[in-house]
């Protein structure tokens, strides 16, 4: 097995529709750890439906649409990080993360922790609007000062070649394409949106 970690700069960044795309594209089995908030369709149920790929389901489900660490406490109950050791499955593993690299799972750890336990590749996920730039810099700062090995950046948004080529060069980290706002979301035209992302070297990382 070869998994790949999917987290982004911010919640609501794009990176469920991002993690659909490559799972389809790697023919990948996909994996949400922990889900919080079941009132809409859960992200798993987002990537089963947009990529037709096989999903683990999530070891921890959470009723309230919050961070992880307070979702779990409203339920009286304890993540344990030793419950969330990667699964192992037949081919390659798209493992999403909650919201940014720091989102709480604990009152004592981030999913940064959880990154940094894994040492698997990270792909981050990241806007290409206005903030984008120090959002970027930031979560690439703590995803390398915990040990994990970042393999590039991938832009969600209306093209802005001048932000996302600050971020590569003065990040010094690989630019591995941009997926487009998508009107109608459906596994086709994903699939056609997919063609800006450099899907030929994230498979070359498993």
């Amino acid at each position: 097995m070869s998994a790949l970690i999917v987290t982004g700069t911010d919640t609501g960044v794009g990176k469920t529709v991002f993690a659909a795309g490559l799972t389809a594209a790697l023919g990948a089995s996909y994996w949400k750890p922990v889900q919080s908030g079941l009132q809409d369709a859960t992200d798993s149920e987002t990537v089963k439906d947009l990529s037709g790929a096989r999903v683990l389901p999530e070891t921890y489900r959470l009723n309230m649409p919050a961070s992880p660490h307070l979702s779990a406490e409203d339920e009286g109950i304890e993540i344990k990080l030793d419950r969330l050791a990667l699964p192992q499955v037949a081919g390659p593993l798209v493992v999403e993360g909650a919201g940014g690299v720091m989102v709480p799972l604990t009152r004592e750890h981030f999913f940064l922790d959880l990154f940094a336990r894994w040492q698997a590749p990270v792909l981050l996920v990241a806007r290409t609007a206005l903030g984008t730039i120090n959002h970027t810099a930031l979560s690439l700062m703590a995803l390398r000062a915990a040990g994990c090995t970042v393999s590039g950046v991938v832009f969600v948004g209306d093209a802005v070649p001048d932000v996302e080529q600050t971020i590569a060069e003065m990040c010094k980290v690989r630019h591995l394409g941009r997926l487009p706002h998508i009107d109608v979301l459906s596994r086709a035209t994903l699939s056609d949106a997919f063609e800006g992302v450099d899907v030929d070297t994230i498979r070359k990382l498993l």
